[in-house]
C-alpha cells in the first residue's frame, strides 16, 4: 500500500528580515508513479548600505508683481541669478534643468458690501533642478544661490542619493539570495530531502535615502550630513526538494 500524501505548509516571520516559506511533499518522488516531486518557496531579505556621493535639490523664486510682465520679469532675473550662483560655485551646466514654470493671478479679498474678487496681481515662480556632485561644496552652492535669488528664493527637494547603486543592489541581490537558500536547506533537511534544482525566481528593490536637516548658521551656510543610504532586495525563489 503506498503511503498516503502529506502537505505541510511552514509559514515563519521575523521583524528585521521577513522570510515566508511554503512546503509541499509529496510521498513519494519517483517520476515512474506519476507523483509529483517536493517543492519549497522561500522569501530572503538582503540588505547594504553605502554612502551617497551627490545632492540634489530644487531651487527657485517666486514673485509678486502688479502686472504679468513684471512678474515674470522679476522671477526670471532671479532665477538666472541663482542659476549664474550655482555654476559658478561649481555646478555642471548638464546638472541644472528648469522644472517648472508657472504665473498664477492673486487676488483680494471682497469687500464690506460683497461682489466679485478682483485680480489685484500676479504670482510667477521659476524652479531648477539641480545635482551637486561635490559634497564638500554642496553647502556653498545652496548658500550662493539663496543669497542671489534674495526674498524671492525658493529651496526645497534636498536629498541625498547614490548617483550610480548598480554594485549596491547586486550584494542586496546576493544577499537575499543566500538568506533564502540558507533557509530552504534547512527545510529541506528538516523534512528528510535535499534541496534540487531552482524553479522560480522573483525579485524587488527597496532603498531609504538620508533626508538632510537644514540649518542656517550665522553665517547662512547650511549645516548638511549625508549619513548612509539602505540598499535592499526581496528575492522568492522556489526550489525542487529531491
Amino acid at each position: 500500500m503506498p503511503e498516503m500524501q502529506r502537505r505541510t505548509i511552514v509559514t515563519t516571520s521575523a521583524v528585521a528580515i521577513a522570510a515566508t516559506v511554503t512546503l509541499g511533499l509529496t510521498g513519494c518522488t519517483d517520476p515512474d508513479n506519476g507523483s509529483k516531486p517536493g517543492e519549497v518557496t522561500v522569501v530572503g531579505n538582503g540588505e547594504v548600505r553605502g554612502a551617497p556621493d551627490i545632492l540634489n535639490a530644487t531651487i527657485g523664486t517666486e514673485v509678486t508683481a502688479p502686472d504679468v510682465e513684471a512678474a515674470v520679469s522679476q522671477s526670471n532675473e532671479r532665477a538666472q541669478a541663482m542659476i549664474d550662483a550655482v555654476k559658478a560655485a561649481g555646478v555642471s551646466s548638464d546638472d541644472v534643468r528648469t522644472e517648472n514654470v508657472s504665473i498664477q493671478p492673486e487676488y483680494g479679498s471682497p469687500g464690506p458690501d460683497g461682489g466679485a474678487s478682483t485680480i489685484t496681481g500676479y504670482r510667477a515662480s521659476n524652479s531648477v533642478k539641480i545635482v551637486v556632485r561635490d559634497l564638500s561644496k554642496a553647502s556653498d552652492v545652496l548658500d550662493k544661490a539663496v543669497q542671489a535669488g534674495g526674498n524671492s528664493a525658493r529651496l526645497g527637494g534636498v536629498s541625498f542619493a547614490i548617483d550610480d547603486n548598480s554594485a549596491l543592489l547586486s550584494q542586496a541581490r546576493e544577499r537575499a539570495f543566500n538568506d533564502a537558500k540558507a533557509r530552504a536547506e534547512q527545510y529541506a533537511d528538516l523534512s528528510d530531502l535535499s534541496l534540487g534544482s531552482v524553479i522560480t525566481i522573483s525579485e524587488s528593490s527597496s532603498g531609504t535615502a538620508p533626508q538632510p536637516e537644514l540649518r542656517a548658521d550665522s553665517q547662512a551656510s547650511y549645516a548638511l550630513e549625508p549619513g548612509q543610504q539602505t540598499v535592499g532586495f526581496q528575492v522568492t525563489v522556489k526550489w525542487a526538494l529531491d
